[in-house]
C-alpha cells in the first residue's frame, strides 16, 4: 500500500479542519486549505467533493462558506479515509478484506507470498483503523504547543508572518545537504499516544 497525492492531501485536509475546530473555527475555506499545506486548489476541490461524498466533511456556499467536519474528529478512523480515497490496503488483491481478487498463484492456500502480505496487510490495517482524525489532531496539537508554534487557523496564526515554505523536493534537497536526520520512532503518532511500543 502506497498512500497517493489524493489521499496525503485528503488526510492532510482533515487534520487541518480536526486543528481548525479545535482552535473555533467553524468553516475552512478551501483557499485556506490549500494555502497552509501549500497544495493545487483544483484538486484539492475535487478531494474536498470525494470527502463530503462520503460523509467525513460538510460544506456551506457562499462568501462566508466552508469546509468543516460532518462528524467528530473521533468516529473518522483513518484506515476508513484511506480507504474511500486510495481503495483496498492489501498490497495485493488476494489478501484483501474489502476487495479481494484471486491471484495467478496456483495453490493460493499455501502461497508463502500470499502469507507475507497477509501479515503486511493486518498490521497497516491494525494502525490505520486502530486510529482516528482525532489521535492524530490531538498529537499534532501538542507537539505544535511544545514547540510554541502558533495553531494553524487561530488568531495568533493569522498575526504572525507565516515562515517560507519551499516545494518538498527542494526543501528534501536543502535537507540532505545540511545532514537532517530523517523522523525517527518517536516522531510517530503511536509513540506519542503510547510510548514504546512494539508491533
Amino acid at each position: 500500500m502506497k498512500l497517493s497525492k489524493k489521499g496525503e492531501y485528503a488526510l492532510r485536509s482533515l487534520i487541518n479542519l480536526g486543528l481548525a475546530a479545535e482552535v473555533g473555527r467553524s468553516l475552512v475555506q478551501v483557499s485556506e486549505l490549500a494555502e497552509s499545506e501549500q497544495l493545487p486548489v483544483k484538486f484539492l476541490e475535487q478531494i474536498m467533493q470525494a470527502l463530503k461524498e462520503a460523509g467525513f466533511v460538510e460544506s456551506k456556499r457562499g462568501k462566508f462558506g466552508g469546509y468543516r467536519l460532518a462528524k467528530p474528529a473521533g468516529k473518522i478512523p483513518i484506515g476508513q479515509v484511506v480507504r474511500v480515497i486510495d481503495g483496498p490496503l492489501a498490497p495485493i488483491g488476494c489478501v484483501s478484506q474489502t476487495a479481494y481478487e484471486k491471484c495467478t498463484c496456483p495453490d493460493e492456500a499455501h502461497c508463502g507470498l500470499r502469507m507475507l502480505m497477509l501479515d503486511v496487510r493486518n498490521a497497516i490495517a491494525g494502525i490505520l483503523d486502530r486510529y482516528t482524525l482525532a489521535d492524530v489532531v490531538e498529537v499534532t496539537l501538542r507537539k505544535l504547543r511544545r514547540n510554541q508554534v502558533p495553531l494553524p487557523f487561530s488568531p495568533e496564526a493569522a498575526t504572525t508572518s507565516a515562515p517560507v515554505r519551499l516545494p518538498a523536493r527542494h526543501a528534501r534537497k536543502l535537507a540532505r545537504r545540511a545532514g537532517v536526520a530523517r523522523l525517527d520512532a518517536t516522531e510517530g503518532v503511536i509513540h506519542q499516544l503510547l510510548g514504546d511500543y512494539a508491533i
